[in-house]
């Protein structure tokens, strides 16, 4: 085959592969954990928490192989994000992405082994009760089996197909947007619609906006030695936030219920229990603290301004008007703490705007997350889009001979 062929068959390759994915995600959702009896699995989302948990759960019921969804991996890749963040504070030596891959690896086994133990008394089985002890151990490991899966599948998409490792999560949000459409008539849906309709607008401006900043390049000395710069997006890491917000509100719930287990007489586990949740103004605070960090967090890490420092001056380049060094950096750090706390102001309100409605009153609990889910859903596709354009691109050119 020739190098042009080859080139013209990226694009069907990478898309054709990431339909292999999806597909196997499809019908993992189908296999029931073992000794599962599914006739209690069949009723509707009913609460916030659940609508919530599809975006990153494997799915609604939690009564496949993939119940646990990808909320460990999510929570596993915050972690070890959060805590390579810190260790470039005391050293510069990197590590191999073997040994990050492996560090990962471990952390979801262990959040999915936490979550499994919450999830296990709360399923219900159709063996005897001789047999219930065996039942719940072999489900157990097919639920970590399910995260450990879904963990592989989508590093093997972010590397070979389309839409990187949250792939899932938009088939996720997807199917529980055309679930909710369909659940409801369409007069409950006016507000909610409308809502997502503007936060819809709001996420093409974010996501296709951007901040120039003039950057000064010794390498280039002709006409267009004035027209480079540093672009910094109006919302620096998407809603990516967003989706990682879902999962750490998650896990505070997670350890609450693992102390009410373990200490079911204390009152005030007991009232964290009773508020940790988006129906309740302790819960939804949380949630928005939540978003504020990680958007914040995520645009300093993505974007750090002692490395663009540095590498500014490894390159000899220089930001218009500013000395290289500890001015560069600081009006670094300024503008991204000003564009980072913007971004998350304008998400949380996105965000905040339907609950304080459902916790009113005026919009159905489980119409709550439809405007987020379509906000979401809308930054992925921008993304998807995106890539798919260079994709084009490249399998456009042809060899020169």
């Amino acid at each position: 085959m020739s190098q042009s062929e080859k080139k013209e068959n990226v694009m069907r390759y990478k898309l054709a592969y990431t339909g292999l994915i999806l597909l196997v995600y499809i019908l993992g959702k189908c296999i029931p954990l073992y000794g599962l009896e599914r006739v209690d699995y069949s009723e509707g989302i009913v609460s916030v928490e659940d609508v919530l948990m599809q975006t990153i759960g494997g799915d609604a019921n939690k009564s496949s192989i993939f119940a646990l969804g990808i909320f460990p991996f999510m929570i596993s890749s915050l972690l070890v994000q959060i805590g390579f963040a810190f260790r470039k504070l005391f050293t510069r030596t990197p590590l191999s992405p073997k040994t990050m891959g492996r560090v990962m690896a471990i952390v979801t086994i262990i959040i999915a082994v936490m979550q499994t133990i919450v999830q296990i008394p709360q399923l219900k089985f159709a063996v005897p009760e001789e047999e219930l002890l065996y039942a719940r151990i072999i489900a157990a490991a097919e639920m970590v089996t399910g995260v450990m899966i879904m963990l592989w599948l989508s590093e093997r998409n972010g590397k070979y197909g389309v839409g990187g490792r949250m792939i899932v999560g938009l088939v996720n949000i997807l199917e529980r947007v055309i679930g909710t459409v369909l659940r409801h008539d369409p007069g409950r849906l006016a507000i909610p619609l409308a809502i997502a309709l503007v936060m819809l607008l709001i996420t093409l401006l974010m996501e296709n906006g951007e901040m120039r900043i003039p950057v000064q390049r010794v390498s280039i000395h002709n006409v267009y030695a004035d027209k480079n710069y540093m672009a910094i997006k109006l919302n620096p890491v998407g809603v990516m936030p967003m989706m990682f917000t879902t999962a750490v509100f998650m896990l505070p719930r997670l350890i609450v219920s693992l102390l009410g287990d373990l200490f079911p007489e204390s009152a005030g586990i007991a009232w964290w229990q009773d508020n940790m949740n988006l129906t309740s103004p302790a819960g939804i605070t949380v949630y928005i603290a939540c978003e504020y960090l990680l958007t914040i967090g995520f645009a300093f890490i993505m974007i750090n301004p002692r490395d663009q420092t540095e590498n500014f001056l490894k390159s000899g380049d220089s930001i218009v008007n500013l000395h290289a060094g500890r001015d560069t950096k600081r009006y670094l750090r300024r503008v991204m703490w000003c564009i980072s706390f913007a971004s998350a102001t304008i998400m949380g309100g996105c965000l905040l705007v339907p609950l304080i409605l459902q916790l009113r009153g005026n919009m159905d609990s489980t119409l709550t997350m439809l405007p987020t889910s379509i906000m979401m859903m809308t930054s992925f596709w921008c993304t998807i889009s995106r890539e798919l354009i260079s994709i084009h691109k490249y399998d456009s050119c042809r060899p020169l001979f």
